[in-house]
């Protein structure tokens, strides 16, 4: 393994990525996750709110604002579990969350997801992926929201237990 160490200071305005599809050039906005840059509570960042019953304890919110972080950086689409200081599996680059969950819980091994959290880069567009990463061991879990069946997931989600944090920016990596 090769831990790179660098300083980020000089990106401080606008950078652009560039990605190689099918003989053409990708040109997306780099995702900078400026509203992990402070911890979440006592106040959250613009956009954010709790949807559930529940609300995330203190060790749920830094485990939150960190799988958010990571969640930026990997890519779409994406389901990942994580504590407040380690990365536990990535389930990437799937169609579905369900598949997504699948993924990482199969690089997951035969480590115990129970008490993590999870985070989505986009909508969980039905109850099945909240489903799914409640089976896995989640307890609370972080997305942008913005799907028609918002409410069915978030039901899922009270049904479980489980604190929701909805967003309302996506993280999309390509």
């Amino acid at each position: 393994m090769r831990v790179v160490t660098a300083h980020f200071d000089a990106l401080k305005g606008p950078t652009t990525e560039l990605r190689s599809i099918l003989g053409a050039i990708l040109v997306q906005e780099r995702d900078r996750v400026v509203e992990a840059q402070e911890p979440w509570t006592p106040t959250l960042p613009d956009g954010f709110r709790v949807v559930t019953k529940r609300q995330p304890s203190l060790e749920e919110w830094e485990a939150l604002r960190f799988a958010w972080r990571i969640c930026a950086h990997v890519k779409s689409n994406t389901v990942l579990f994580t504590t407040a200081d380690r990365t536990l599996a990535i389930g990437a680059g799937q169609t579905s969350r369900v598949d997504a969950v699948r993924v990482a819980l199969m690089k997951a091994g035969s480590s115990s997801l129970a008490g993590s959290v999870a985070a989505s880069d986009a909508f969980f567009p039905f109850r099945d992926g909240l489903d799914a990463v409640a089976s896995a061991g989640a307890t609370a879990v972080v997305h942008p929201g913005g799907s028609v069946r918002d409410e069915e997931v978030i039901a899922a989600a009270d049904e479980h237990g489980m604190a929701m944090v909805l967003t309302g920016r996506r993280h999309f990596r390509h």
